[in-house]
């Protein structure tokens, strides 16, 4: 049943995101997509359904919440996996202690202002980037401080009860949001630094035993969505002043290589069960995956890639004894990565791949497993969503085949890998 639980709020989450209406009450010019009307075989070769698609995600509702909302729904779906997660903080950094999430959140607001005050020309005059600032300051604050003193979660280090969501990752997302309001003209790649910031911060907040993966994913689309509605409320009431008209309708060639380096983020759901040794059986709950997975397309069909992952599952000794130790493992895979645009900004995935997976040292009430490791096969499918011409979203649902951790069985571990991560595209 948790299994079904799950991929089914993981089809509701991209549901989500496919079914905003088109036609929106905003209208913003500043964030507007629009498509080449050139002859290129390129563009010819969109289908309708295809067309239809990027209309669907090209109005102005549509690109206020597509980050925001499945965001927070993400953050909502993963709540029951919040243990898995700190588990996996746990078992490889046990310590960490930093403190440079404190000072990093301001980082991208530093930046704009930076830049605003040596002269760069960005989106808005002063008093328009201020009061947009403002109104996004007032809602995210509001909203933030509102759950976490209604909701009373306690921090995973049981400092208090206010964990729940993030504030250090929601001010994050917040400035970085505003910075790529203001100087994401300049080139995408201010964005993708800002954004990259921001999500070092709320990993940082895990890291350091402060919040939970729900409070850091709920924060992070409270921050972006607070923007949004700042900037917006900005441009109805300031309309045409103090705002500068830059050409940022990106285009989007639907048949370029997609090829891109990403965060990689899910949850294992376990197929089978597994024997540890001669009259010792064990099975896995869910558990959590974290690491990263690039891959270089030559064409817009066929790539090259690979994945570094680290994660840590629950174990079960003959169906009846939970044991305080994880089944930890690292693993590294390389392989064939193959797409299909479906539009100009959708595209749909697979690959196919081989690598090595190492289990340390297992040590469990009546036994203990020396480190181990082996050869590992895994594959997957994908549904990818461009949103700017060098960052979107990434969907998968990955299937590995790992051996069992000790050396005397013989069987295979059948795992699925359900989540969802942040890509920077490279072309």
């Amino acid at each position: 049943m948790k299994r079904t639980t799950l991929l089914f709020s993981f089809l509701l989450c991209i549901t989500s995101i496919c079914a905003t209406p088109s036609d929106s009450i905003f209208s913003s010019t500043s964030d507007s997509i629009s498509f080449p009307t050139n002859d290129s075989l390129h563009y010819q070769k969109i289908s309708p359904l295809g067309k239809k698609i990027d209309n669907l995600t090209s109005s102005s509702l549509y690109q206020m919440t597509y980050v925001g909302v499945p965001l927070i729904i993400a953050g909502a779906i993963v709540k029951k996996e919040d243990t898995h997660f700190r588990h996996l903080r746990n078992d490889y950094l046990p310590q960490f202690r930093r403190h440079f999430d404190d000072y990093l959140q301001y980082t991208p607001a530093i930046a704009m202002l930076g830049m605003k005050a040596l002269g760069v020309e960005s989106r808005s005059s002063w008093g328009r980037m201020l009061a947009s600032d403002a109104f996004s300051v007032l809602l995210m604050g509001s909203v933030i401080n509102t759950l976490k003193n209604t909701t009373h979660v306690m921090r995973p280090d049981g400092s208090n009860n206010h964990s729940f969501p993030s504030g250090h990752t929601a001010t994050a997302f917040m400035t970085a949001s505003m910075l790529t309001k203001e100087y994401g003209h300049k080139s995408s790649w201010i964005g993708i630094g800002a954004y990259s910031v921001a999500s070092a911060t709320g990993l940082m907040r895990m890291a350091n035993n402060k919040h939970w993966l729900s409070d850091v994913l709920t924060g992070a689309g409270i921050g972006i969505l607070s923007t949004e509605v700042g900037y917006y409320l900005a441009d109805l009431i300031f309309k045409e002043k103090g705002i500068q008209k830059f050409e940022d309708s990106y285009l989007f060639d639907r048949l370029a290589a997609p090829s891109f380096v990403s965060l990689y983020l899910g949850v294992n759901i376990p197929l089978s069960h597994f024997d540890l040794a001669e009259g010792m059986e064990f099975r896995t709950s869910s558990g959590s995956v974290a690491g990263l997975e690039g891959a270089y397309f030559i064409n817009p069909y066929l790539g090259f890639g690979g994945r570094f992952a680290i994660s840590n599952t629950a174990i079960i000794v003959n169906d009846k004894q939970a044991e305080n130790n994880t089944l930890d493992a690292v693993s590294f895979a390389i392989g064939g990565y193959f797409s299909y645009p479906l539009s100009t900004r959708w595209s749909i995935g697979s690959k196919l791949l081989a690598g090595y997976v190492h289990y340390p040292k297992l040590t469990l009430t009546n036994t203990t497993l020396t480190a181990n490791g082996a050869l590992s096969f895994g594959s997957g499918i994908s549904l990818s969503f461009k949103a700017k011409p060098h960052y979107g979203m990434r969907f998968f649902l990955d299937y590995d085949l790992n051996p069992s951790h000790s050396r005397s069985s013989h069987e295979w571990m059948n795992m699925l890998v359900l989540g969802g991560s942040f890509m920077v595209t490279l072309r």
